[in-house]
């Protein structure tokens, strides 16, 4: 499947250059809050810099995540066609560890996505996970008090018993996020897809070579070796980084003060980040 991606290059004389290769790597949770989430926000920039980098050739998305937030998934998908369209430059994805759930949302932004016969890849479906503190407040006799306007304001409060009604309106809004993603499979893998949609979209991980088998990747390969075949091995990659943000420990020296507030959302990150690749043995 690699020579497909030679039709959506143009002719001239770009054979006889070294051609270059824009690489984003999307590493981590997507939507995750602090520096090393992903979210169009953080890799807006570093997005329109790898299309339009002098004498590019193709954007390959290194994609090493095992999913998160939807809206995301969805805003980063979107420009990444957004930008190819506008440039007529095509998109290679490229699956690392973990390309699952809004990871593999990602790597469905490009014309043909690749992966390591081990990878983990798929996940097509979507999860909610939370804790119940009822019984916790019980014992410490510590009272509940929630007040809304709105008879459905208010969805599975974790400080009150579950409710049967919000977990049915929780079911409701995972079933039509799913449906958008099955959705946008069906849209960009289209004919090449082998299996039947329960099999694809029950929520199941694959290897890459399972994968493969499926429809779901075009190929077995990493970044380099497949950037040589389309283009020749002097081929050049080039890395292209989203800004960094300050650690933690920088701004608070920075501030030259502890922020309580700061401290904590940051240890609930990486906890959030620990569990969510925790799914997938990682």
């Amino acid at each position: 499947m690699v020579g497909g991606l030679l039709q959506y290059l143009p002719p001239g004389p770009w054979r006889r250059a070294d051609p270059v290769v824009a690489v984003l790597r999307f590493d981590g949770v997507i939507g995750l809050r602090g520096r090393r989430g992903l979210s169009l926000r953080r890799y807006a920039g570093a997005l329109e810099r790898a299309f339009k980098l002098r004498g590019v050739k193709a954007v390959a998305l290194a994609v090493n995540s095992p999913g998160g937030s939807p809206a995301q998934s969805a805003l980063l998908y979107r420009r990444i066609r957004q930008l190819a369209a506008e440039t007529a430059v095509p998109v290679l994805a490229f699956a690392e560890d973990v390309a699952a759930s809004g990871g593999y949302w990602l790597a469905l932004a490009a014309d043909e996505i690749y992966a390591e016969e081990t990878s983990l890849l798929g996940s097509i479906g979507v999860v909610t996970a939370g804790f119940g503190f009822a019984n916790v407040l019980d014992r410490l006799g510590v009272e509940r008090r929630l007040y809304t306007a709105g008879e459905d304001k208010s969805l599975l409060d974790p400080f009150l018993p579950e409710a049967a009604r919000d977990v049915a309106r929780l079911r409701t809004l995972q079933q039509d996020l799913h449906e958008s993603f099955k959705e946008l499979v069906r849209q960009r893998r289209g004919a090449k897809l082998k299996a039947e949609e329960a099999q694809l979209f029950g929520g199941e991980v694959f290897t890459g070579r399972r994968a493969l088998t499926l429809g779901l990747i075009d190929g077995i390969g990493d970044t380099r070796s497949v950037a040589r075949q389309l283009f020749g091995d002097q081929v050049r990659l080039r890395l292209i980084e989203p800004e960094r943000r300050r650690s933690l420990l920088t701004r608070l020296v920075w501030r030259r003060r502890l922020d309580l507030g700061d401290i904590a959302a940051d240890l609930l990150a990486r906890l959030e980040e620990r569990l969510i690749w925790a799914r997938f043995g990682l």
